[in-house]
């Protein structure tokens, strides 16, 4: 065998390394530290798996313990998406209140102080914020998530937010790409479509984005939603156009690229969540987030077969996956 070949660990660790699974309990269950033995680099909590401040870094340090770089990710936006107070509600206020106030200090001071917060659990990376327009008051599923309907206000708190979560050592992930909120439609349920053309989405939807990664944000969360002026074949994040050449090549983002949650219905009903998996790190998303819905060990076996039965077969690049 030559140097280059890769035995069948290495391509089964490369698998789980992409994936941030989600799973159940409040303690780790022994096939999540088996998997995080085995090459696992990240995990997901939710709010399942919070009581107390002190139990989530009981469990970080149990995680911790398998593998001392282990990414802990959550989904904490405050406001009415909230992890950490999932039985009491946010102290925080949400990004809808934010951007009523405009402070931008505030927002830094909010962020900076929720990432304090997530570090003293051992949380490292936290799935937020939406830098999402809401421009259709309709929207059934950002809403209050956004900082608001204006472009430039939506920018600068995005920067803000995300320049005072890391201040605090925790990396931000600016969500969802290329824009959610123009849309009617749940993306948890089916594929929402935007119809506006590239110099509406430039200027509207992207120009948040660009404010994120001007403010160094460490990761970006694709949406899926379908762009047809950009891409009239694949949702975001199946989208090569849209993740490899307008995110990386055109805004020149050169951090994590992370899916919204695979199992969501517009992925899961219409590719299946193995081939919707390939697709995505196919088209240049670096992370696959599972685990808002499906949260077992047959999830996390089910992903890491098909990403290495994909380079088997020929369908995905042994340098893309690794």
């Amino acid at each position: 065998m030559s140097s280059t070949a890769s035995t069948p660990d290495t391509l089964t660790r490369d698998a789980l390394t992409v994936l941030q699974p989600g799973f159940g309990g409040t303690t780790a269950p022994d096939w999540l530290l088996r998997h995080i033995g085995e090459g696992l680099a990240a995990v997901g909590l939710f709010g399942r798996n919070v009581q107390t401040p002190e139990q989530v870094a009981a469990l970080t340090a149990q995680l911790r313990a398998e593998r001392e770089d282990l990414l802990v990710a959550i989904d904490e936006e405050s406001g009415d998406v909230t992890r950490l107070e999932v039985r009491t509600g946010s102290s925080f206020p949400g990004n809808h209140a934010l951007g009523a106030v405009d402070d931008t200090a505030l927002t830094r001071g909010v962020a900076a102080e929720l990432g304090r917060r997530l570090a003293e659990c051992g949380v490292t990376f936290n799935w937020a914020p939406s830098a999402d327009v809401n421009s259709d008051p309709d929207n059934p599923v950002i809403g209050v998530r956004s900082f608001g309907a204006d472009t430039d206000l939506v920018a600068r708190h995005t920067a803000a937010y995300i320049e005072g979560l890391q201040s605090s050592g925790v990396a931000a992930c600016a969500k969802h790409f290329p824009g959610h909120g123009d849309t009617a439609v749940d993306s948890h349920h089916a594929v929402p479509h935007i119809g506006v053309d590239a110099d509406v989405l430039s200027a509207r939807e992207l120009a948040p984005f660009r404010a994120a990664i001007a403010a160094g944000t460490r990761a970006v969360m694709s949406a899926h939603i379908s762009v047809p002026a950009l891409d009239p074949e694949y949702p975001a994040t199946l989208s090569r156009r849209i993740l490899t050449d307008v995110l990386r090549g055109e805004l020149g983002f050169d951090g994590l690229i992370v899916t919204d949650g695979i199992e969501m219905q517009a992925i899961s009903s219409t590719y299946g969540i193995e081939r919707g998996t390939v697709l995505a790190i196919a088209a240049g998303c670096d992370a696959i987030c599972v685990g808002g819905g499906l949260h077992d060990e047959l999830t996390v076996r089910r992903l890491r077969d098909a990403l290495v039965a994909a380079v088997r077969a020929g369908e995905l690049p042994e340098e893309r996956l690794a």
